[in-house]
Formats: C-alpha cells, sequence, structure tokens
C-alpha cells in the first residue's frame, strides 16, 4: 500500500513538471532580445530560441538573427528599433553552424589517481535523470520608407514621430499592439530612431509558425556597436542572450543592464573563416562570444552597448574528461597499493623465515649448591 501511495505521489510530480514545461512553451512572447515579437489576434506565439551576431567596424554595424518560434499563431508582426535607416536581406543559415563550430570548447583529458565517484570500486550502474540547472505606404501616420518581400517576410522600413503611429499601422494590418510596449517605444522616438517592421507567415497559408525562421540580415551606420534590448523587458518568462561579436578587437558590454553579469564564451581572431562567416568577418576578424541570462527581464534598463576590451587576451571554453589513470588496463592505485601490500607481506615473511632458521642456544648448565661443611 505505501509503494502505491509513493507511487501516485511521484505521478503527480512528474504530470505537474510537464505542465509547467508545457505552459512555458506556449506562453505569449511580445518581446524577444532583438525587438517586440507581436501574434495575430487571439493567438499565441512564443520565441524558443533566438541567434544573433553584431558585426561593427567603427561606422557601420550589421546584425543577423535568426529565430526559432512556436506556438499557433499564423501570422505575427516583429518591430526592431534602429538607431539610422537599415537595408534588410536574407542572411545565410549556414553562418551560424560556423560560427558554433568556430566557438566550440575544446575537449580535454584530466587523469586522476584516486578513484571518484563512478571509477570502480565507486562506479554506480543505477540510472538517473539529470536536473536541467527569441499594400499601403503608409498607416495612422507612419511613414513607409521601403517595403519588400524576402522569403516567408514582408518587410516595412518605417519613421514615425511617436508610438501611436506605430500603433495605428499595426491595427490597420490586423495585429494588436499592447498598450505597453507603446511605452518600452518612447526612449527610441526620443532618439529619432527608425523601425524595421516585419510581418512573419508560413509560405503554407493556414500553417502555424513553428521551428527556424530563415535569418534576417540588418545593415546600418552606427558610430557605436549597439544591440537593442530595451523591448525585452516586456517578456513575461525569462530570456537568454546569445550573442555573436565581430569587430577589429576583443569586445565587452558596457554593463549588465539588469541582467546577470556577462559572460565570455570565446574571444579570439578567426583562422582562416571561410564561406558567409569569412565574408562577414572581412576587417572584423576578432570573435567574441556572449552570454547573459535575464530572471526577471522588467529588470532590463536598455541597450546594450558594446566597446573595446582593455585587451585582446584570448578565451576559449576548456571542457575536461576525468579519467582514471591506467596501466595495462589495471588501476594505477590498485598497483601501486596491491604492490606495497605484497612487498609488505614479503618482508614480513621473509623476517619469520629468518627468525625460524636462527639457531636455539641450549640454557647455561645448572650447578647444584655445595654441601655446608
Amino acid at each position: 500500500m505505501v509503494d502505491v501511495r509513493r507511487r501516485r505521489r511521484a505521478l503527480v510530480v512528474v504530470l505537474s513538471l510537464l505542465g509547467i514545461q508545457l505552459s512555458l512553451l506556449i506562453a505569449p512572447a511580445y518581446a524577444c532580445g532583438c525587438g517586440a515579437m507581436i501574434p495575430d489576434a487571439r493567438r499565441q506565439i512564443a520565441v524558443a530560441e533566438e541567434q544573433s551576431v553584431l558585426r561593427w567596424d567603427g561606422r557601420q554595424e550589421q546584425i543577423v538573427m535568426r529565430l526559432t518560434v512556436g506556438g499557433d499563431a499564423r501570422r505575427a508582426a516583429w518591430i526592431m528599433p534602429v538607431p539610422h535607416r537599415a537595408t534588410v536581406r536574407l542572411g545565410d543559415p549556414r553562418l551560424f553552424d560556423q560560427l558554433s563550430a568556430a566557438t566550440a570548447p575544446v575537449h580535454r583529458t584530466r587523469r586522476h589517481f584516486w578513484p571518484r565517484h563512478g571509477d570502480w570500486p565507486f562506479d554506480d550502474t543505477t540510472d538517473g535523470v539529470a536536473a536541467a540547472p527569441p499594400p499601403a505606404d503608409g498607416a495612422g501616420g507612419v511613414h513607409v520608407v521601403g517595403r519588400q518581400r524576402l522569403g516567408p517576410f514582408d518587410v516595412a522600413r518605417l519613421t514615425a514621430t511617436d508610438p501611436a503611429a506605430l500603433d495605428t499601422w499595426l491595427r490597420t494590418h490586423g495585429f494588436s499592439f499592447p498598450d505597453r510596449l507603446r511605452t518600452a517605444l518612447q526612449p527610441y522616438v526620443d532618439q529619432h530612431w527608425e523601425y524595421v517592421a516585419v510581418r512573419l507567415a508560413p509560405e503554407t497559408a493556414g500553417t502555424p509558425l513553428h521551428g527556424a525562421l530563415d535569418p534576417l540580415h540588418l545593415t546600418f551606420a552606427s558610430d557605436r556597436a549597439v544591440y537593442p534590448m530595451r523591448l525585452s523587458r516586456l517578456a513575461r518568462t525569462p530570456q537568454t542572450l546569445g550573442l555573436y561579436v565581430l569587430a577589429a578587437h576583443r569586445m565587452r558590454p558596457v554593463s549588465d543592464i539588469g541582467g546577470t553579469a556577462p559572460r565570455v564564451l570565446f574571444a579570439g581572431r578567426l583562422k582562416d573563416p571561410a564561406g558567409p562567416l569569412a565574408t562577414l568577418a572581412s576587417g572584423t576578424p576578432y570573435l567574441t562570444a556572449l552570454s547573459q541570462e535575464f530572471y526577471d527581464p522588467s529588470h532590463i534598463t536598455g541597450d546594450h552597448e558594446l566597446r573595446p576590451a582593455a585587451t585582446d587576451t584570448p578565451y576559449q571554453q576548456v571542457v575536461y574528461e576525468d579519467r582514471l589513470r591506467e596501466f595495462a588496463g589495471v588501476p594505477a592505485w590498485l598497483l601501486t597499493v596491491g604492490g606495497g601490500l605484497l612487498l609488505v607481506v614479503a618482508a614480513a615473511v621473509l623476517l619469520a623465515v629468518r627468525h625460524s632458521r636462527r639457531p636455539v642456544q641450549p640454557p647455561p648448565p645448572v650447578h647444584p649448591p655445595e654441601p655446608i661443611g
């Protein structure tokens, strides 16, 4: 009876955890690290993964990003603020495979003498599950600088003097516009930034947006390396930023903008890149890979600005595989300890043998006492 109750409790816990995971997967996401994502009415969309690479040569910036999305939305709008007028084209998906390979950790073997957990005789054969530790020229006052169709994307480059103009443009095209997004856009309006508005629609009509989308490649003038992050404060779930930075030198974020301290995953000059990575890295050969977590996106204070680090010190993650030191398939510690014990036993046996072979001296003779005269 006790086992049945335990099994029921375990099943309830597993189902509860599964429900939490599913709710996170389908929760609406109005923003990701690269801008605002707005689904069509009564639909949901979530950015499961966001990959971005930023190239900056001191005068011009390029951002290539690829989103992996899920949910039941058949259409969505995405807003990307940019400091100057941008050109937009489709990116090459091979770029991210090349970046992943270039920044992959180095695997090395590290041997130890004494046995640890997992080594004989402490090996554990029990299976376990490890815990787990984004055709009108305008409407409502929006000026459309350009309009183009890129694969599944309908891209409009916009200018607006206030967020309400963007509100009108989006509503005219059938998308809701959260009030809190209008407030978040106000700082960009004050700085006279422009916007890239993207309508996402699958090539097969009537099917929801799902999976990895084609990368988009934005190019615009900029005297500083900046990655727009302010709109991510609208996200309702924790966010993770993974950013590749190509520049002449190693780059560092000016601040954490409300997240954890940015971690450097890789830093170094690219060696003989090829394909789309070689094209993008021309003139900016130093690659810095950064990662950062935002457990409470509402704390995000602004955009990421990146500047050259004090030095170009290279860095690459090293993953060690610990192995027990062996000789001819036998653990070295066992040979050493066993050999030592054999020497002790042999010495004890030798001493015993020598002691047994030593001649026994007869006792001294006993003389009777002289008679008393």
